[in-house]
């Protein structure tokens, strides 16, 4: 985890984070001067940003909205105060609505993001001015610690080429709390593909089966929000087990992204999970996250105790050629 220090000084106003990072300061700076890059990183796990605007000038401003897996949307802005590339900059930032104008009962903060040298690679002080004790207690209780550090954990991938960071390393999980994990995998093929191999059905067959010596007997795949799916496997000849599925709800489509869906076990009340996909490409391969949200603890365990993950990577390694055999 990037972040190594969270201090919030009621008597200063303040709340400062530290995280370190394995790359120069320059680089560091690319990532927050470029809005495509924000955006990867700028909203936690979950509640991905979007730059609408991007006036990287003093008196310039940038806005931007972040989504959240159920429809949710909070929106904000900078207002660019001060610039010293590559060593940091200044901003005033605002929670606005949809119209762009500040929200009235909602704290603005000054903020200041600091970059120098360390250890080899960079260290990051951000510092956030309140007017208040009352504006750094709502905005500390609205959770941002947690969303920060959550939202940081994404930049060493941002910080990397795609290719260094992920290939070869097969399908990584991370604990990232009690209830929520983060599984990637990159594939070598374009996202479009990808995304079709995840939505359409006669895809889906070809690959999402998992170990060996399994069938997908069911896959009623949809992208349209608020319509059900159902997909169901089962062994084949002397494979032990028993005949499982899955069934869920389609909360957000944004296509070809992200897709955010319900899912529980077939002919069970629950619990359900939270699935949130999201797709992002670079140099022709594609980086497959999928971001878990489950109902507690036990239910993390429980689920990841059943050889999910090495499931997912057999699955994947079919993925990765299904998508490749029709570009060749």
């Amino acid at each position: 985890m990037p972040v190594t220090d969270v201090i919030t000084d009621p008597q200063a106003l303040t709340l400062s984070v530290t995280a370190e990072f394995p790359a120069p300061v320059e680089r560091l700076w690319k990532a927050y001067a470029d809005p495509r890059q924000l955006e990867r990183f700028w909203g936690p796990p979950g509640w991905p940003a979007t730059f609408t605007s991007f006036d990287h000038t003093v008196g310039g401003f940038a806005q931007y909205r972040m989504n959240g897996p159920k429809g949710e949307s909070s929106s904000g802005s900078w207002e660019f105060t001060h610039i010293d590339e590559p060593r940091g900059f200044e901003v005033i930032d605002r929670f606005v609505g949809d119209d762009g104008r500040p929200l009235p009962d909602m704290p603005a903060m000054r903020m200041t993001f600091a970059f120098e040298p360390f250890d080899g690679g960079s260290r990051m002080v951000t510092v956030s001015h309140f007017a208040s004790v009352e504006a750094l207690e709502q905005v500390v209780a609205m959770g941002v610690v947690e969303g920060t550090k959550m939202a940081m954990s994404q930049l060493d991938a941002v910080l990397q080429d795609l290719r260094e960071y992920a290939q070869g390393k097969g399908t990584r999980l991370e604990l990232l709390d009690d209830t929520h994990v983060r599984i990637t995998r990159l594939v070598d093929g374009p996202r479009e593909l990808v995304w079709r191999a995840h939505t359409e059905p006669e895809l889906v067959r070809q690959w999402m089966l998992g170990p060996e010596g399994w069938e997908m007997t069911e896959c009623t795949d949809s992208t349209v929000v608020g319509e059900t799916y159902r997909n169901s496997w089962a062994p084949v000849g002397d494979t032990p087990g028993e005949p499982f599925g899955f069934e869920g709800e389609v909360l957000l489509v944004d296509a070809p992204r992200r897709a955010v869906t319900t899912e529980r076990m077939q002919g069970t009340d629950g619990p359900s999970t939270l699935n949130d996909l999201s797709l992002y490409e670079e140099d022709g391969a594609t980086l497959i996250t999928l971001l878990i949200e489950y109902p507690d603890l036990a239910t993390r365990d429980m689920i990841l105790a059943t050889g999910m993950v090495d499931g997912m990577e057999a699955s994947y390694d079919r993925l990765e050629h299904a998508i490749l055999v029709p570009e060749s």
